[in-house]
């Protein structure tokens, strides 16, 4: 008797028969020319223990020998929805500068200047809240590189910065809209979208952007 492929299995039995490498199996299909795809599927494993679901691209998919374009845009496709539908769903989702604000919170009330960057996913959900800078009680220094390079580094989709205004007043000063404008700029350069500035001070807060 022939064995069972994992799709015919997965459609007889159940998801719950087959195993890790089996549920690979059924997502790629087949192999090409020359190319067993239940060793590709066993080296896909690999990869994906290695590195981590969370942190998988397309590139270290494409990289597995016997995965062309195709069948690593329908491999990571598959796992990115299953990132965004329920792998985060912890991970809050910042739809709206309330939200953004909210998560600001933690240097709303500082003496000096606190500028903080949100990193988000493709769906919005937050992947990481992170200090950039921590200036003087009347500025801080903000560089492009400083914001992006941890938004690279979370593979972000998109970025929502924030600073504190120690003062209390929620005036957007000259210095608030360059800061937005060079670093709206650079993401487009870089393919990160530059979502929102928000100031807070205090319970309040106010878009700059």
């Amino acid at each position: 008797m022939a064995q069972e492929l994992p799709r015919e299995k997965l459609g007889r039995r159940g998801a719950a028969a087959l195993t890790d490498v089996e549920l690979l199996q059924a997502v790629i299909g087949s192999g090409g020319k020359g190319n067993d795809f239940k060793q590709i599927a066993r080296n896909l494993n690999t990869v994906i223990l290695k590195v981590g679901a969370e942190n998988l691209s397309i590139d270290d998919i494409k990289a597995i020998k016997g995965i062309g374009q195709a069948k690593a845009t329908v491999v990571f496709a598959a796992l990115e929805y299953w990132r965004r539908r329920f792998a985060k769903q912890t991970a809050p989702l910042i739809d709206s500068p309330e939200k953004a604000a909210e998560q600001f919170g933690f240097i709303s009330n500082k003496k000096q200047e606190h500028f903080a960057m949100l990193s988000l996913d493709g769906a919005r959900r937050l992947i990481n809240c992170r200090t950039i800078s921590i200036g003087t009680l009347m500025s801080s220094l903000v560089h492009p590189r400083e914001v992006f390079s941890p938004a690279i580094e979370d593979r972000a989709a998109s970025i929502i910065i924030g600073h504190n205004h120690p003062s209390g007043m929620l005036d957007i000063s000259d210095q608030d809209k360059e800061v937005t404008m060079r670093i709206r700029l650079a993401g487009e350069l870089l393919g990160i979208t530059l979502d929102d500035h928000i100031i807070v001070a205090g319970d309040s807060f106010v878009s700059a952007y």
